[in-house]
């Protein structure tokens, strides 16, 4: 895996994955992609993590890590940043709702962004933030903040893929939504972080 787009801290953590991954796993990364392309009867990423979680209890990482090598043709490398923003952020008033963002925020000190293909990532030492795209143009924006604090933030309605950090979160339903508002909160998640 790359490092761009993450701290410290995350690439400490991503090295420490794929050093322990034979310990944790009880298997070497070729047996599991072995097993994965021999036994799995599923077809698509997702199916496949669940089956390997169903199958072998293996969790989350490091059936991404399976998946990553075992599907390298179907994975955008997290080594190209502007590719994985390009194939997520494809419609363009969404867009526009991460670059109102990204200006209303430029001025947060020390924020490390990062792009992952399901979403886009805040950090400083730890995720603090993270915005996806919604159907019909719109994003939903993740905060490292208790719901309370805004009348604009709610708790989420389903899991999301991004850091469980991240407990607080508000729809955004075009670029003029990014208010000043969306600024304090967003650096005041940042303070969190």
């Amino acid at each position: 895996m790359g490092d761009a787009g993450l701290t410290e801290r995350q690439k400490k953590w991503f090295a420490t994955v794929e050093a322990n991954f034979e310990a944790q796993t009880g298997r070497p990364l070729a047996v599991w992609v072995d097993i994965l392309k021999k036994g799995c009867p599923e077809t698509r990423p997702k199916a496949q993590a669940a089956w390997l979680k169903a199958s072998y209890g293996i969790g989350a990482n490091h059936a991404a890590h399976i998946l990553n090598a075992a599907r390298p043709a179907d994975q955008l490398s997290w080594d190209d940043a502007e590719a994985l923003r390009a194939a997520l952020w494809a419609e363009p008033r969404s867009l526009a709702i991460l670059e109102a963002l990204e200006r209303r925020t430029a001025g947060v000190e020390g924020v490390i962004s990062g792009q992952r293909k399901g979403y886009t990532s805040f950090s400083r030492a730890v995720q603090f933030a993270a915005i996806r795209p919604l159907k019909g143009g719109k994003a939903l924006l993740g905060l490292k903040l208790d719901p309370s604090v805004s009348a604009r933030l709610s708790a989420p309605t389903r899991t999301e893929s991004w850091s469980e950090r991240l407990v607080a979160v508000v729809e955004l339903d075009g670029p003029g939504a990014v208010t000043d508002d969306i600024g304090r909160l967003f650096a005041q998640a940042a303070d969190n972080g």
